[in-house]
């Protein structure tokens, strides 16, 4: 591995995870193409993960996180630490093709308007089965989106380059002048949708978003908090209402909200009442009732920038 100065650092998460993170780690040891790091964040994970994986994988940067700070959090604290002009949001639960770096970096040397890029991301359970291909975007008067190619069998049919609206957060990465420019993730989300308010924000700077087929992960989804965990349940309901009042305002805002609370979480819960899932309904619960105490909407935090680091010398 290259020890220079990185174009790209590679973010990974773990949390009592060792054998996923180990077996991402393995195929990132291989990569060929631009010159990277691997930084990892430990979220206090039990049997002294972090250390081991140290032990394991030496040429990685690891960094301990005194409690789970969630997907926020901890890739917000290895971007204080990254090295490279390009950063790479990267799920532990993925494997990746030793060529992937290749044709995201050529896309940000090409073209100085893209702030952020996403691959083809299809599922390592099903290899040929399409997860994500681009994004359209969230609508702003019922909070729903969906991804293209999401469950199609990839014989080709999403293979052109595109500007999108949003990336994916299992792979996204990231021009290091958008993160000083806006800042880091809003960690009020701790995991979900964080991504789509991140992206929101970056074109809202101005910055365009490009999905990227010739690059290729292999997602596991959702090993962290499981498929379908009242954890989940619970973080998805507190953040879809989250991403709304973080970017949604005006008649739009209003419209949206009343969906969400009139339309969309009581066929939630009914569905959860009816199949007996009383564990997700209470999550449903708890998601919905986060914001019935008032709260501002958090200030970014921001990444320091060349110009900081010169004032600070």
């Amino acid at each position: 591995m290259n020890t220079s100065k990185p174009r790209v650092s590679i973010i990974l998460l773990n949390w009592n995870q060792f054998d996923v993170t180990a077996a991402c780690l393995s195929t990132l040891a291989n990569l060929t193409g631009p010159s990277y790091e691997v930084l990892v964040v430990d979220q206090a994970s039990d049997n002294q993960e972090g250390a081991r994986l140290q032990a394991a994988f030496p040429w990685i940067r690891l960094i301990a996180s005194g409690t789970n700070v969630g997907f926020t959090g901890g890739n917000n604290l290895a971007m204080h630490e990254a090295r490279g002009e390009l950063v790479l949001l990267l799920n532990n639960d993925t494997e990746v093709p030793s060529d992937f770096l290749t044709p995201l970096v050529d896309l940000f040397d090409r073209q100085a308007t893209v702030g952020i890029a996403s691959p083809k991301i299809r599922y390592y359970s099903d290899p040929r089965r399409i997860q994500y291909a681009g994004c359209d975007g969230i609508s702003e008067w019922t909070m729903r989106g969906s991804t293209t190619g999401h469950g199609e069998i990839d014989r080709g049919q999403h293979d052109t380059p595109r500007e999108v609206a949003l990336a994916h957060g299992a792979a996204m990465m990231i021009r290091r002048a958008v993160l000083e420019e806006i800042g880091l993730l809003a960690t009020d989300f701790f995991i979900y949708y964080e991504e789509f308010d991140f992206c929101a924000r970056a074109r809202r700077a101005g910055w365009s978003i490009r999905y990227v087929p010739n690059s290729l992960v292999m997602h596991k989804e959702s090993i962290t908090v499981g498929k379908a965990s009242p954890m989940k349940t619970e973080f998805m309901t507190r953040n879809r209402i989250n991403y709304l009042r973080r970017n949604v305002s005006g008649v739009k805002g209003l419209v949206a909200m009343a969906f969400v609370l009139l339309v969309s979480l009581p066929v939630h819960a009914a569905r959860h009442l009816f199949a007996g899932q009383f564990s997700h309904l209470a999550a449903l619960a708890r998601g919905a009732s986060w914001h019935l105490k008032p709260r501002r909407v958090m200030r970014n935090e921001q990444l320091e920038t060349a110009q900081d680091r010169r004032v600070a010398v």
